[in-house]
C-alpha cells in the first residue's frame, strides 16, 4: 500500500504530466497546422502573403497574367501565373495528372480558386487546386469562366 501522502505526490505528478502533453499537443498542431486567415475570400491570400503563412487553405480570385510549360517531372502540373486582386503573383500547380487539364485557360482570364497557399517573397504558389482522391487533404478547385474544375 502507498501512504498518503505519495499518492498526493502521485497525482499531482500525473496531473502536470497530462497538462504538459496537452500543450506540447497544441504546440505541434500549431506548428503543423497554422491558423488560416480570419478573413474569407480574397483578403485571404493578402492576409497569408502578409503574414508570411504557409500550408493554409485559402479561396480567392484574380487575373491569369502567364502561361508556362506544363511541369512533366514525377506528377503532370499545368502551371501558371495569376495576379490577386492584393498585387500578389501567384504561381499556380494544378495536377493535370489528377484533375482534368483548364483547355480553355487564357492570359487575361479572371479566375476563382481554392487551395493549398505557400508564401513566398514573389507572391506565392498555390497547389491542391483539385478533389483529393485519398479522402485525406482538403480539396480545392479553379473556376474559368463559370466552370468548375477540380
Amino acid at each position: 500500500m502507498i501512504p498518503p501522502r505519495q499518492q498526493a505526490m502521485f497525482r499531482r505528478l500525473i496531473a502536470l504530466l497530462a497538462v504538459l502533453l496537452a500543450l506540447t499537443t497544441a504546440a505541434a498542431a500549431q506548428a503543423y497546422f497554422p491558423t488560416p486567415p480570419d478573413t474569407p475570400g480574397d483578403d485571404g491570400v493578402a492576409q497569408a502573403y502578409a503574414q508570411h503563412l504557409s500550408h493554409v487553405h485559402v479561396e480567392g480570385s484574380g487575373v491569369v497574367l502567364k502561361l508556362l510549360p506544363d511541369d512533366t517531372e514525377g506528377d503532370r502540373h499545368q502551371r501558371f501565373i495569376v495576379r490577386a486582386p492584393g498585387g500578389e503573383r501567384l504561381l499556380f500547380a494544378y495536377n493535370i495528372d489528377i484533375a482534368p487539364r483548364i483547355d480553355r485557360l487564357r492570359v487575361g482570364d479572371g479566375i476563382r480558386f481554392a487551395g493549398e497557399y505557400i508564401w513566398n517573397r514573389k507572391g506565392g504558389i498555390v497547389h491542391w487546386t483539385h478533389h483529393d482522391p485519398s479522402g485525406r487533404h482538403v480539396g480545392g478547385y479553379i473556376e474559368v469562366d463559370g466552370r468548375r474544375y477540380q
